[in-house]
């Protein structure tokens, strides 16, 4: 299937990013999803689709944060959530009562910036689960920095609000240029509507073109 344009739904909404997560390789989405999205998620990202749910939830991506080394999860994970991710890479529930972890870690393959509440413990597992140093930090002024940007392992992408300080934070930790910008006609959350790495990218149907625009320019997708 030839994807032609970026802009879908999953489950009739545009917020990708609170339905599904994805890594280099694989994209977790719930598996009520039908075939036509899941080829446009496969060929789209070029990843593996795996379906499932998390704590019997079908947020997935709120609950979940990845990368090609691993997964951290929310408490509420079952067991049996945990030993399938187990079998595509280190997976950990993260520990204490912040722990929609999908909400409050951004993450690539070298770095995540965190919910400043996480504790050190918390902190630690998201370093040793994902194999990435760990920063506690704000975008925007906003906590939940799984929500206010997405991290390729080629660019960033966050909330519009994002200061000059919290921009060059993020720059330091990622070694990446970091760029502003909306998905879905304004939302400033661009993680909630942004599925992308360093392959390709899909956004939730409300996108713009300007914004796609500035999607493509951030992460690097002009470049090729």
């Amino acid at each position: 299937m030839l994807v032609r344009d970026k802009r879908i739904k999953i489950a009739g909404s545009s917020l990708l990013g609170i339905f599904a997560r994805c890594t280099e390789d694989l994209v977790l989405m719930p598996p009520e999803i039908n075939q036509n999205t899941v080829e446009i998620l496969e060929e789209g990202l070029k990843v593996r689709p795996v379906p499932m749910l998390i704590g019997w939830s079908s947020v997935i991506g709120s609950l979940v944060c990845a990368n090609s080394k691993g997964f951290v999860v929310t408490s509420q994970a079952s067991t049996a959530d945990l030993n399938r991710l187990s079998e595509l890479g280190k997976a950990a529930k993260l520990p204490g009562k912040i722990n929609a972890a999908g909400n409050v870690i951004l993450a690539n393959d070298s770095a995540a910036l965190v919910h400043p509440g996480l504790n050190k413990r918390a902190c630690d597992v998201v370093a040793e689960t994902l194999g990435v140093k760990v920063v506690k930090g704000t975008i925007g002024g906003l906590k939940t920095v799984g929500m206010c940007g997405v991290a390729t392992n080629n660019g960033i992408l966050v909330h519009p609000r994002a200061s000059d300080s919290e921009i060059d934070q993020l720059e330091d930790l990622f070694g990446l240029s970091v760029d502003v910008g909306t998905i879905n006609f304004g939302s400033p959350l661009v993680g909630s509507g942004l599925l992308a790495n360093s392959r390709g990218y899909l956004v939730g149907a409300d996108t713009t073109g300007p914004e796609l625009g500035r999607i493509e320019d951030a992460l690097g997708y002009l470049l090729g």
